[in-house]
């Protein structure tokens, strides 16, 4: 199974996206916030499969934090989550590169599909 990093900054929304993640065999570090979630990918951009992040969160939104870790490691799988439509459309950029999104609200079995996705 995969590495995971998770960037979300609901509590409630984080744990239970890393515990179905997790009851699915990854292994899932959690951020909560995207200057976290982009510190802890730095230290090893070869650890982490999959970023996960949401799009809306405090110190560097999921869209700036997807873009600084895919220079890093290109070829990088990307999960976006935002709450609005339009948020995801800033990011069409990155749609080019492979990465994936949803929009909020969000199944769980639907998160866990789209990462089965990406790892393909």
């Amino acid at each position: 199974m995969a590495s995971i990093l998770l960037a979300e900054d609901d509590v409630a929304e984080r744990g239970l996206m890393a515990r179905a993640l997790a009851s699915d065999g990854h292994t899932v570090a959690e951020a909560e916030n995207g200057m976290i979630a982009l510190q802890r990918f730095m230290t090893d951009p070869a650890a982490v499969a999959v970023l996960i992040t949401d799009v809306d969160m405090p110190e560097l939104d999921g869209i700036e934090l997807a873009r600084r870790a895919m220079a890093a490691k290109p070829g990088l799988k990307v999960l976006l989550i935002s709450g609005f439509a339009g948020g995801i459309d800033r990011a069409a950029d990155l749609t080019a590169k492979g990465m994936r999104s949803l929009v909020k609200p969000v199944a769980l079995e639907k998160v866990r599909a789209e990462v089965r996705a990406l790892l393909g």
